[in-house]
């Protein structure tokens, strides 16, 4: 298409869209986005992933973000097709995912129209961002605001599109906004001496990294400083992976810590968390946090102190500021803390699973499987390199520490919310254009939520996708509040149906796993696996982890 040419609206846009590199659009057609979709694909070349769902399609859009470490890109139509994807905006919005979603509206001199919502004051309750199209003559200037918006504020950002505009003339001149370079900074002040002052006086100093500090500048700057104060390795959950490979590293810190890294992160008397919230799970209710003395460094001063109160706070590049500590105590040759040692190394390299909670039994009953037992040799059938996605439920700890992520951007995470039903489409998302096979773990009561709406949809897409279900024919959560209570758990039980029939209704691998024998034979259908294939996990649901 020629830069100037006069095509209408919904031809402008997708033509904005291949400016932008956008290959792969995630939606549900309706009135308001049908042409511009059918452009998109007949005209630029890009492809369309139908979902059966809108909430669907933004969460795919979200996982695939996630996964490849771009602007994802979803859209829907007008009324119900925004209300049906609530949800995932407010999750997308909570994990910080850049996103733009191409959003019909109903026209504005029809009142009556059946489909008619106030939709602005909807999108920007769910803490998205909103770039209302202002008329053909703007077309290319607010889409790339919306682009622009979306990577800068790392966040969903809304186009609210009328649908009376797509078949008018668009005259503006396409253009591409540039995002700048992060422009990365040393802090200068009295809190960075002070901070320095702290870490040099702690004798078991811990360095945390978060999600930002999860770039391969921040890893070797905290690598760096961890030797030169002799402090052990940890990370957020949201930055698993980050320290893979190095001897000191504890792995993750919080409710899904292994037990040495729990034990060691207790006995830590100093924090140094780089681009880490310290949110309640971080902080494992609060307990990995108390009685030490907290240094929290992140680019943002408004997330110092936004969860956690640190002892002192520096607004600053994770990268750059870990190396300005270590190059103040080299100036002021102060010695490191000498925390770290053979015998550090050895227990952290030993490390296994934490032991199970206090009266958990090792025996599942008949007919069930054991739910540690099986996720790990189901580990071992997918290969470390790959995409690690979970749904919400009492399973979750043991699948993150079951099934570990390579590095950060292998886990795709779905439950800032703490919402069910999220997991399937989000896994979909990220499994697009992966070079890896995708994981996904979800309980039952999720699937039957949010991934039997899609199950079709992840074998029409052609990912590499390993579908595992936990299943124990409850919502877990509410069971653990009966249970606790001595109390009748029944209206939380649910006779669910076959998920492996079900599965192979639609030409899916299926497999059930009630014993030991099960288990095997599901273990190498994953490893054979290059498409999509679902294992159910019978599990008894008073014998489910809960922590």
């Amino acid at each position: 298409m020629k830069p100037c040419a006069e095509v209408p609206v919904h031809r402008a846009i997708a033509h904005a869209l291949r400016l932008h590199g956008i290959r792969t659009m995630f939606g549900l057609i309706g009135d308001a986005n049908l042409f511009m979709v059918d452009s998109f694909v007949r005209h630029e070349g890009g492809r369309f992933l139908a979902a059966n769902h809108e909430g669907s399609a933004v969460l795919m859009a979200h996982g695939h973000a996630q996964a490849q470490g771009r602007i994802g890109v979803a859209t829907i139509t007008h009324g119900p097709g925004l209300t049906n994807a609530v949800t995932a905006l407010v999750e997308a919005v909570r994990s910080g995912t850049s996103m733009v979603v191409l959003c019909g509206d109903t026209p504005k001199d029809n009142l009556e129209h059946l489909q008619q919502l106030d939709q602005p004051p909807m999108i920007t309750a769910t803490g998205a961002g909103l770039v209302s199209m202002r008329g053909p003559r703007f077309v290319y200037q607010d889409m790339a605001r919306a682009f622009y918006r979306a990577m800068i504020e790392r966040r969903p950002i809304v186009l609210n599109m009328p649908v009376d505009l797509q078949w008018q003339d668009a005259q503006d001149q396409p253009v591409v906004l540039r995002i700048p370079d992060d422009r990365a900074f040393v802090p200068a002040s009295d809190d960075l001496d002070e901070a320095v002052g702290i870490i040099a006086a702690a004798h078991r100093p811990l360095v945390l990294a978060g999600r930002g500090a999860a770039s391969a500048k921040a890893r070797d700057a905290l690598i760096r400083l961890g030797a030169r104060i002799g402090a052990p390795l940890s990370t957020t959950l949201r930055a698993s992976g980050l320290f893979a490979g190095e001897p000191f590293n504890l792995g993750v810190c919080g409710t899904v810590a292994t037990d040495v890294a729990t034990e060691t992160i207790l006995e830590s008397d100093c924090v140094i968390a780089f681009g880490a919230g310290l949110n309640y799970f971080t902080a494992a209710h609060g307990s990995l946090m108390q009685s030490k003395r907290i240094v929290q460094v992140d680019i943002s001063a408004a997330a110092i102190g936004a969860r956690t109160r640190p002892t002192i706070g520096i607004v600053g590049d994770a990268a750059r500021t870990a190396d300005r500590i270590a190059a103040l105590m080299d100036e002021a040759e102060l010695p490191g803390s000498g925390w770290r040692s053979p015998d550090m190394a050895r227990r952290i390299a030993d490390c296994r699973l934490a032991p199970r909670l206090p009266g958990y039994p090792e025996e599942p009953l008949n007919g069930t499987i054991d739910l540690r037992e099986a996720l790990l040799r189901l580990e071992r059938a997918v290969p470390p390199e790959r995409n690690v996605a979970v749904d919400l439920g009492r399973f979750v700890a043991e699948a993150l520490r079951c099934f570990p992520a390579p590095d950060p951007r292998g886990l795709i995470h779905s439950v800032s919310f703490g919402s069910i039903g999220l997991g399937l489409p989000t896994a979909i998302g990220a499994a697009v254009d992966s070079q890896c096979p995708t994981v996904l773990i979800s309980g039952d009561g999720g699937f039957m939520m949010g991934g039997l709406t899609e199950l079709h949809t992840a074998r029409g897409c052609g990912v590499n996708l390993v579908i595992i279900i936990c299943s124990d024919g409850s919502y877990g959560a509410e069971h653990v509040q009966f249970t606790n209570r001595n109390m009748d758990p029944a209206i939380s039980l649910f006779d669910w149906p076959d998920f492996q029939q079900v599965a192979e209704s639609m030409r899916i691998p299926g497999h059930t796993v009630r014993n030991l024998a099960d288990l095997e034979i599901a273990a190498q259908a994953v490893e054979a696996n290059t498409g999509v294939v679902l294992i159910d996990l019978k599990l008894d649901p008073d014998r489910v982890p809960w922590s």
